[in-house]
């Protein structure tokens, strides 16, 4: 599972780096990046969650 945030879209909410921090992390332009190349199994529910919660949709998640 991949995780992607279109830094387009992003309005830096952080609700993503809350929901799931050991995928989403804010950078330094104060939008949301993913940290890993590949979702750890034990946080693909949390992903997802991020994802739904996502404000602006800005978050895809790939199988």
């Amino acid at each position: 599972m991949k995780a992607f945030v279109d830094q387009e879209v992003c309005i830096g909410c952080g609700l993503c780096a809350e929901i799931c921090p050991e995928v989403f992390a804010m950078n330094d332009q104060m939008t949301a990046d993913v940290i890993v190349d590949e979702v750890p199994a034990e946080a693909e529910e949390s992903a997802q969650d991020a994802a739904d919660s996502c404000p602006v949709s800005a978050i895809t998640i790939e199988n």
